[in-house]
């Protein structure tokens, strides 16, 4: 039995392959794509309950995929991206993903955020919806460590343990919680990107 249908979009023929096949093997429905209009053609036709998708492709952009996918079909979706630059960052937060993967990533690290994103989706809705956070905050789907352990992997090129470790430590050193020194360190490269502050 299937555990659930995901659309998954790259523009990389191998990574698209070993993305199917792994999410299949775990016990997915998959619909793959390797390119944005593909993409929501198929999901137009076959309705996923996620989406993953690359960010930079050849014309349609993984943001423009899950723009459509948020307005018009209302699936949630999740990104898997080499880049962690600011801007990248910040359309990220802006579109609502509901996780941000940074490559390189082997599909034994993508199949529990895949799941974890399922059951999410799966779980019922709060009687008395909290109030949404400012525009200026996290959105709640959106976890701050994963996106800091990016921005450590790409600042230092670092494997993703080791920014794991970093983030830790310097939590530790700063006497933080783990998710408050993401936090932190995400709002930092938010100042950075505002316009005059390069």
């Amino acid at each position: 039995m299937s555990k659930g249908k995901i659309l998954v979009v790259d523009d990389d023929r191998l990574v698209l392959a070993t993305l199917s096949y792994g999410l299949t093997q775990a016990g997915f429905e998959v619909i793959d794509a390797d390119n944005g209009d593909d993409a929501i053609l198929l999901a137009r036709e076959h309705r996923p309950e996620l989406a993953l998708l690359d960010i930079r492709m050849e014309g349609l952009t993984g943001f423009d995929v899950a723009a459509y996918l948020r307005e018009y079909l209302q699936t949630p979706f999740m990104f898997l991206s080499a880049f962690t630059d600011e801007a990248t960052v910040a359309k990220v937060k802006e579109l609502g993903a509901v996780a941000y993967l940074v490559k390189p990533l082997d599909i034994s690290q993508i199949v529990p955020a895949v799941e974890a994103a399922f059951a999410r989706a799966a779980a019922p809705e709060p009687v008395a919806s909290p109030p949404a956070p400012p525009p200026t905050e996290f959105p709640t789907t959106l976890d701050p460590t994963a996106m800091a352990v990016g921005v450590l992997m790409h600042r230092y090129s670092l494997p993703r343990d080791e920014a794991l470790a970093r983030l830790m430590s310097l939590a530790a050193a700063d006497g933080h919680s783990v998710p408050e020194q993401a936090r932190r360190i995400v709002d930092a490269v938010e100042l950075l990107a505002r316009p005059g502050t390069r």
